[in-house]
């Protein structure tokens, strides 16, 4: 009762992860960033960015709209904001941004 197939559950469960190239270099960057203050360092950052990918998808409503339809889930531990938007069938990261930048530039990425 309740979990059988096509509830919310299982349509979350089947969303399919989408990272544009944008966040990809973002992440990069703050991993080299982050590995060169302290080795390991910039390892860990990526453990808390897929902690938030993986918890994204089963969820999506779970993070405040703050522009429009995106959605915005934190980080643990380091400063960053994942920008995502999300449909029945998807969910597409727009950028992982420091939350000490100008939050303009995540913007343009609508």
């Amino acid at each position: 009762m309740g979990n059988g197939p096509g509830t919310d559950q299982e349509q979350a469960m089947s969303r399919r992860l989408i990272i544009r190239p944008e966040a990809e270099a973002e992440m990069a960057e703050a991993y080299d960033w982050y590995e060169q203050r302290l080795s390991g360092l910039g390892s860990e950052f990526l453990l808390c960015v897929d902690a938030v990918f993986n918890a994204i998808p089963r969820d999506p409503q779970r993070w405040p709209r703050i522009h429009r339809v995106v959605r915005r889930a934190l980080t643990r531990r380091f400063p960053y904001e994942v920008f995502f938007v999300e449909d029945e069938d998807r969910v597409v990261i727009l950028s992982v941004f420091n939350a000490k930048r100008n939050p303009k530039n995540w913007k343009k990425r609508i």
